[in-house]
Parts: structure tokens; sequence; C-alpha cells
């Protein structure tokens, strides 16, 4: 088996320290975002002020709206965020249908050698998310993905949040995919890719694309262009079980979908690299969310 890599602490170099590490490398943060206006505010106000304003780490801060019917979009712009409607990207391929299709529409939309991903609804968020996720990649070009692992509360206390990553993802991967085992936090969404791997990859369009992106990244590169990174304890929404049952079936079905004796429904609800995009090839997906 390939060697893995190690777990690595976040801020083991000062932002300064990475800035001149980036050189004249761009680094975009995009965040997708719906109806998330009373949570992304110190998120963006913190990367404005401490990684563009006082260090330019962050060359780009853009935040992806999926159709919020409340003030995101206006919330993020006066907090100094790019904000861009999901649906006018790419707009060949329809209407966004879920957060990896945002994602993947955010490869598109942003001009970063490097992309870092958010979720919106942190709690927890400091600048050392950023800065810890860039780390890896900016001093070791072998790297593709640098994940983030972390301490999850449930609703706030101890540590028993993650409940799909704990029934559903690590168990399959455990079972499917032991090579990949190791990742604490398979389904989080604060990770980091460079652009030239992002562009070469296929997304699953909803809640399976950690899934797919882990799995794919891991057979086109080796699992040891994967980091992992402790960004300590994360604080965010918890949502009731209820809302988790279809979640659960997105992340199944896309590893399922990458199993060779297994595979369901397989390229029906992915987007193709966006590289195949570039060169013409009628690549849509036909299925529709339901």
């Amino acid at each position: 088996m390939a060697s893995v890599r190690p777990l690595r602490l976040t801020s083991n170099l000062a932002v300064a320290e990475l800035v001149a590490n980036k050189g004249d490398r761009r680094v975009s943060v995009c965040i997708p975002a719906r109806n998330e206006a009373a949570t992304i505010a110190p998120i963006l106000l913190r990367i404005k002020r401490e990684l563009m304003d006082a260090q330019p780490l962050v060359d780009e801060l853009i935040v992806m709206d999926h159709g919020s019917t409340d003030q995101t979009a206006e919330v993020a712009l006066e907090c100094g965020a790019t904000v861009i409607e999901a649906d006018s990207v790419l707009p060949e391929f329809g209407s966004a249908l879920g957060k990896g299709d945002v994602l993947w529409r955010s490869v598109d939309a942003s001009t970063g050698d490097f992309i870092v991903w958010l979720d919106a609804d942190l709690g927890s968020f400091t600048a050392d998310y950023v800065s810890g996720l860039l780390e890896p990649l900016l001093l070791d070009e072998h790297l593709a993905l640098v994940r983030s692992t972390y301490r999850r509360t449930f609703h706030g206390e101890g540590d028993e949040g993650g409940r799909v990553t704990e029934l559903t993802a690590r168990p399959v991967l455990k079972l499917l995919y032991p090579e990949l085992a190791h990742i604490r936090q398979p389904l989080g969404g604060e990770y980091a890719i460079r652009r030239d791997v992002a562009l070469a990859t296929r997304f699953e369009v909803d809640y399976g694309v950690e899934m797919g992106l882990l799995i794919d990244i891991w057979r086109a590169y080796g699992v040891e262009s994967i980091a992992q990174v402790d960004l300590g304890a994360r604080t965010h929404r918890n949502r009731p079980l209820s809302e988790l049952h279809e979640q659960a079936i997105q992340v199944m079905r896309a590893a399922l979908s990458r199993t060779p004796v297994l595979a369901i429904a397989d390229g029906t609800f992915t987007r193709p690299p966006l590289n195949d995009v570039a060169d013409g090839l009628d690549q849509s997906i036909t299925a529709s969310m339901t």
C-alpha cells in the first residue's frame, strides 16, 4: 500500500510566511450558500480583514449564492465578497441542482491556482481554517487535496456530531475503499484543492460531492496526494435527523457508483470534468434531482 500522508496541525507557519511561499500564485476562497444570512458575515469579515487586507494570502473571496430567499447576497456584498448566482455560471447545464453542482460551477467562476471551500454556517470559524488548509498545498507540490479534520459537536456539546459521517461515510470507506479508511471527516465542507485537479475531476451534483472527489482523486493521484489538517473543534448548524436521510443516500450512491461490482447510476448524477466542457464535449447530465 502507498504511504499515507500524516495528519498535520494547523497554523505551523505564520500567514506572512505562507504569503511568501504563495508567490505569484492565486488563492480563491469559495463559499456555497443558501439562506445563510444569519451566519455568513463573521466568516467573510475574518477572511477579508485577516487574509486579504492585513496579509494578501487570499486573492478572491466568492460567495456562490444558490437561490437564497433571505439577505445572504446583500450581507455577503457588504462584507466585501463577490457574490455570484450559481445558476448564472455554465447556464447551458441548466439550474444548479445541489451543493456539488454549486462547487463545480465555483471552479469555473474562480481564478485561483488553489481553491478553498468552506461551509457558510460555521460558528467556530477562524482564519486558521483557510491558512491551515492552504499550507500543505503551498509547501508540497505533490499534494492534490487537503481535507480538514476536527472534533464535531452535536448542539454544541460533546463529540457526537457527524452522524452521516459515522453511520454511512466512514463505514462504506472501510468496507469498499480501505485505502481511505484513515480519512476522519470525509464529508466535511472545509477543504482545499489544486485548480488543475479540480478541472480534471467530475463532481457529484449533490451531497455526494465530497465522497466522489475523495475517491476519484485517490484513484487518479494516489493516497499520498491527500492530506488532512486538524482544525480543532468545529461547530455549525446541526440538521434534524429527518433531513439526513436523503444526504446519506446521496453519499452512499457516490461511493457505490464507483465500485466495479456494485456500480449504480454511474454518471447519472455527475457533472463532467471542466476540462471536457472546455473541449466542447456534450457531457450534460440527464437526470433531475427529486
